[in-house]
């Protein structure tokens, strides 16, 4: 079957909405920051003298596994998928305790949790935008196919 022949979905039909592609770029910047924080704890894990070498380099790991949630959210939402919606919203609701407690800290990190809350509440109101909504093809509770209920 051709491309021409394939009947439009709400998931393919018109432009991507300015939204999607924000929340987008918002979920791949927190997902890049934990490749990056993860790999940095992993090489001073590996090559630094920590107080802790396993802890180091188990953080760093995990890091970097964490890192695919937004980073596979998302390429979900570029490429209009309507299950990306839940992981991208997961991560944001996950990165504000970290905000959070990073807003605790008497140090360098206020400014990081300054800026990952931002983030987050930025990332969450693109999210459940209407518009976000309607170009991902997520329909409400109860709401059928067709849009009769």
């Amino acid at each position: 079957m051709s491309s021409e022949q394939i009947p439009a979905t709400p998931e393919t039909a018109g432009p991507r909405p300015r939204r999607l592609t924000y929340a987008a770029a918002l979920a791949a910047l927190e997902g890049l920051a934990l490749v990056a924080g993860g790999v940095w704890m992993l090489v001073e894990g590996l090559a630094g003298d920590p107080d802790d070498r396993q802890s180091a380099v188990t953080g760093g790991i995990t890091l970097i596994v964490l890192a695919l949630l937004p980073l596979l959210a998302a390429r979900g939402l570029l490429g209009r998928r309507s299950w990306s919606r839940g992981p991208a919203v997961i991560t944001q609701i996950m990165a504000l305790p970290v905000a959070y407690n990073l807003l605790q800290a008497d140090s360098v990190a206020i400014p990081a949790g300054i800026a990952l809350a931002v983030v987050a509440v930025a990332a969450l109101i693109l999210l459940i935008n209407p518009a976000t909504t309607q170009a991902l093809g997520i329909r409400g509770p109860g709401r059928a196919e067709d849009g009769k209920r």
